[in-house]
């Protein structure tokens, strides 16, 4: 794979390649998709790096394109890792997530989909570093030390995500009842609802601007990328959450 964009191309002029930056902290944004996640770090206070295989020319921060595992491997082992205060990671989810596990079975499919959760989980301990891993509902085998929903931060989507703390902890916000159905098709009948569905074509699913506003990610129109992405509500509320318990013992 090549390096599309490197790390430093588009920095902004605050950042510095010190793992707490002048006055941001530098994250490692590994499966990095298109940024949903990014995004919200950065409103929170981050200087962000992406790691992703696909090509990815709306990611809006500096990232390179190549296995995730093997640059975070590769970054450990050259001790460049010590840049960074912060990695997420959000590795494959298709063999295990609600969404799909029932459907792989009825067709047999499962088990094509390759489960990277925890060898991800073994490299990330190996940094050193504090860490989240991200995965949707499902079987997943995460600790479910978060679980964050649209609602809990306004949003047009649900979208349940559960996030596991690696090396520091946060207090699970309180979840805030759903006010109503995801809108769309179920079995042949229309629904109507406040929300809308996230995932897959088809079956009333919603246009891209729907995608866009729903999930508060403006800067891909591609449903592939939105359908994928973890809205940037969450992240910045993990992000500041983050900053607040590490920041001070760090300038200390």
């Amino acid at each position: 794979m090549t390096q599309r964009r490197a790390f430093g191309e588009g920095r902004p002029a605050h950042a510095t390649p010190m793992r707490w930056g002048r006055l941001r902290p530098r994250l490692l944004d590994l499966f990095s998709c298109a940024g949903g996640a990014a995004m919200g770090y950065v409103r929170a206070g981050f200087v962000v790096d992406g790691v992703d295989i696909a090509e990815r020319p709306n990611y809006p921060f500096p990232y390179h394109q190549g296995d995730a595992l093997e640059r975070l491997a590769a970054l450990t082992l050259s001790g460049e890792i010590e840049r960074y205060a912060f990695v997420h990671a959000s590795p494959p989810c298709q063999d295990k997530c609600t969404l799909t596990v029932g459907t792989n079975r009825s067709q047999g499919w499962g088990g094509i989909h390759e489960d990277l959760v925890a060898p991800t989980r073994d490299l990330l301990d190996k940094t050193g570093l504090p860490y989240i891993i991200e995965q949707p509902n499902g079987r997943a085998e995460i600790r479910k030390d978060l679980s964050l929903c649209g609602e809990m931060f306004g949003l047009g989507v649900i979208r349940h995500r559960n996030f596991e703390l690696g090396g520091w902890t946060a207090e699970q916000p309180a979840h805030v009842a759903h006010r109503g159905r995801v809108k769309g098709w179920r079995h042949g009948q229309y629904f109507d609802g406040p929300y809308v569905a996230a995932y897959g074509n088809g079956g009333g699913k919603p246009s891209i601007p729907e995608l866009q506003a729903a999930m508060g990610i403006t800067w891909t129109d591609v449903r592939e990328e939105l359908t994928e992405a973890i809205p940037p509500g969450y992240t910045e509320w993990i992000g500041r959450a983050f900053i607040a318990s590490h920041v001070l013992g760090v300038a200390a």
